[in-house]
């Protein structure tokens, strides 16, 4: 029997939202001050960006689309 697209959404969104979580925990470990060096608008570009992507995520599952653009801190 063929995977129904729910299943396959779940199946999917499970994955990429656990490989997601583990990315920034990953990103966490930066937080290391004796292995970087990083200032208070550093960690506020980081944040911002996530912030702003997860709202981009979220009104694209409520129908809207936003335009895609990468994170730089540069």
């Amino acid at each position: 029997m063929p995977e129904s697209k729910h299943d396959k959404f779940l199946r999917i969104a499970e994955a990429r939202t656990n490989k997601i979580i583990d990315m920034i925990r990953l990103l966490s470990n930066c937080s290391n001050k004796a292995t970087y060096e990083y200032d208070e608008i550093d960690v506020k570009k980081i944040f911002s960006a996530l912030e702003q992507e997860l709202k981009s995520c979220k009104s694209k599952f409520q129908g809207s689309g936003e335009k895609d653009d990468k994170f730089t801190l540069r």
